[in-house]
């Protein structure tokens, strides 16, 4: 209920948003990049939780293992548009992608279920398509777990800022200057929307263990046409303004970017350039619902990484403002996967079937029993495998077929339970036809039944039309 309401919410901020730049017509709101004089005084005050650190920061034999990866990857035709669905249509993302991660893991964003090409864990037997693909998988797990200790090291470091009182201003004096600061270790103040306070290991540890990583590719110049960025006038943007959804709530996200610049595409030196340089990536970000802070644009250039903390991802939202070189990313989650890992939808199934029975002499099947509650956790979870899984997988999850075959078996396993899961459906039909039933608990379970058939058999239809 509060997510609904707090998506209302959103919603009728958003309406209000798009009738004001209606009202503004070509006056843009304002926004700042590095060589704004404000720009450094704006992200300390209103993106702290924004933390940046340049590529020489980075060991350079992690850049060279991490962008063999993604060229590798690119080489083998593992890189995916995935159809998305948004208010009831189907689009193509103008980014390719791919998910990697902790095996049996799932990401869904816009009503698309992404599976896991596992990176090399122990105790998983995860065979892959080619040793290059095994190599740059494991690549970016080295990479998962440097951003994990950046992230720790990060937020450490905030909460040192933000629960002690600093009077003395030769904290900023000791840095070469205070644009050096922000750049390379972000900044902090007491005007973000909520103060940290200590948090022990567990918490922090949650908050930053990442389970997988969805990478991105773009070659902007190959893209027939690319959205304007509507409220600045930021100029062509990849992936449109957006909170990362599916996010353990207060995670830590952070973002590897690797632009393939080409020589001959050049920086624009010109004095009289006003706003970001369009031949450079950048990531936008503005404050959510708000009208009257600036946005940011910060340009990414090759091996550069940014930190979103804390709850930045909901209290902003961000861009991808499109350069002109190929780009990749590599941005590392903490996936909430209290719904979406494959031992949880197996430990629904075994659930679902504790309700079908065999006869020892005869070997029939029967319900063991037609209680109103039992029947709806069944047929929910009958529809939960079927609609989140069978069908998400066999959509587009097949692709993953060029990297490792690791999901057949698991989906095998879960077509049989929903097998036996439809045959439970047609015991209950035959059951409740029967008249020796009390009315009154026959209608009850009549009715759930009902509803779970008639949502089931509209989802049918819908992806069916897909």
């Amino acid at each position: 209920g509060g997510t609904m309401k707090r998506r209302a919410g959103e919603r009728e901020k958003e309406l209000k948003k798009k009738k004001l730049l209606e009202e503004l017509g070509e006056n843009r709101l304002p926004y700042l990049t590095p060589a704004d004089a404000d720009f450094h005084q704006l992200w300390k005050t209103k993106y702290s939780k924004l933390i940046f650190r340049k590529s020489d920061t980075v060991p350079e034999e992690l850049h060279q293992m991490v962008q063999e990866s993604f060229l590798t990857l690119r080489e083998h035709n593992c890189l995916f548009q995935d159809l998305v669905r948004i208010k009831g249509k189907d689009f193509l993302t103008p980014v390719s992608r791919i998910l990697i991660g902790d095996p049996g893991c799932t990401y869904k964003y816009l009503n698309t279920r992404l599976f896991t090409v596992p990176w090399p864990t122990k105790g998983h037997d995860v065979k892959y398509c080619s040793p290059q693909i095994h190599d740059a998988c494991k690549a970016l797990m080295r990479l998962n777990d440097y951003l994990h200790v950046e992230a720790v090291n990060a937020l450490q470091g905030q909460n040192l800022f933000e629960t002690k009182e600093i009077k003395d201003t030769t904290v900023i004096d000791r840095e070469q200057s205070f644009a050096t600061s922000l750049m390379e270790q972000g900044s902090v103040s007491k005007d973000q929307s909520s103060v940290c306070v200590p948090e022990n290991d567990r918490s922090l540890k949650k908050r930053t263990s990442y389970n997988l990583t969805l990478l991105n590719y773009m070659d902007p110049l190959q893209m027939e046409y690319l959205k304007q960025e509507p409220y600045f006038g930021m100029g062509n943007m990849a992936v449109s303004w957006h909170h990362d959804e599916n996010l353990v709530e207060g995670s830590t996200v952070a973002v590897y970017s690797y632009s393939c610049e080409d020589p001959a595409v050049q920086e624009s030196n010109e004095q009289e350039l006003k706003g970001r340089d369009p031949a450079v990536w950048h990531v936008g970000l503005k404050v959510a619902w708000d009208i009257d802070t600036p946005g940011l644009a910060l340009p990414l250039h090759q091996g550069d990484i940014y930190l979103m903390l804390d709850d930045l991802n909901m209290t902003h939202q961000h861009c991808v403002l499109a350069g002109l070189s190929p780009r990749f990313s590599s941005t590392h989650r903490v996936a909430d996967c209290s719904r979406g890992t494959l031992e949880y939808i197996l430990g629904q199934c075994e659930l679902a079937l504790q309700n079908l029975q065999t006869d020892s002499d005869s070997m029939a099947l029967s319900l063991k029993s037609l209680e109103a509650a039992v029947v709806k956790q069944v047929e929910e979870i009958h529809n939960e495998v079927e609609f989140e899984w069978l069908r998400q997988f066999w959509f587009q999850g097949k692709r993953y077929l060029k990297c490792t075959d690791w999901w057949l078996k698991p989906m095998a396993k879960l077509e049989e339970f929903w097998r036996k899961m439809e045959l439970m459906t047609s015991l209950i039909l035959s059951e409740v036809r029967k008249e020796q039933q009390i009315e009154e608990q026959r209608n009850e379970t009549i009715s759930c039944f009902l509803l779970l058939l008639k949502e089931r058999q509209k989802l049918r239809k819908e992806w069916t039309a897909r």
